[in-house]
């Protein structure tokens, strides 16, 4: 065994051999701090923001809460929008690729040219009307997606703007 070292005489840390081959336990010096009282009005402050802390977190969590309801609201009803306007634009694919074909059946069947400028004419308005018809509706499904998309944002901003 080693010798204790004397940590007041040599400002070192005292440490002891327990055997052959081990390594020396240290012991730390104990250091007392001095006792000191927190002012009272300290003591206040530290409390007064622990509260407006707490405070502030709930608001924050509450708008928090109160914005992923909203964008799943959001997002629910932009996905039917979409739903609703890509099902109308199938519809609309179906009903003139139904018109080309029957054009094209009627246009077999035509017996001198201006029968078949007739049938094309007769052709070209129905169509431009279907088209000018179905671009009014999806136009309109689109605009009803947007706004029934962004209303619930634009009201929910409103409310949070109020409560900042």
């Amino acid at each position: 065994m080693s010798e204790a070292v004397d940590a007041a005489a040599t400002g070192k840390t005292k440490y002891k051999s327990t055997s052959a081959g081990s390594a020396p336990k240290f012991e730390v010096p104990n250091f007392e701090l001095p006792k000191m009282e927190i002012p009272a009005a300290f003591r206040e402050i530290a409390e007064k923001g622990v509260t407006q802390a707490k405070e502030t977190y709930e608001k924050i969590k509450t708008v928090a809460e109160e914005a992923t309801d909203l964008l799943e609201d959001t997002y629910a009803t932009a996905t039917k929008g979409v739903s609703d306007y890509g099902l109308k634009l199938i519809e609309v694919a179906r009903e003139n690729t139904n018109s080309a074909f029957d054009f094209a059946s009627q246009l077999i069947t035509v017996k001198s040219i201006s029968e078949a400028v007739e049938l094309s004419t007769a052709h070209s308005r129905k169509q431009y009307e279907a088209v000018s018809a179905q671009t009014k509706e999806l136009a309109s499904i689109a605009q009803k997606a947007a706004l029934d998309t962004v209303e619930p944002v634009k009201e929910s901003l409103g409310k949070v703007f109020k409560l900042a």
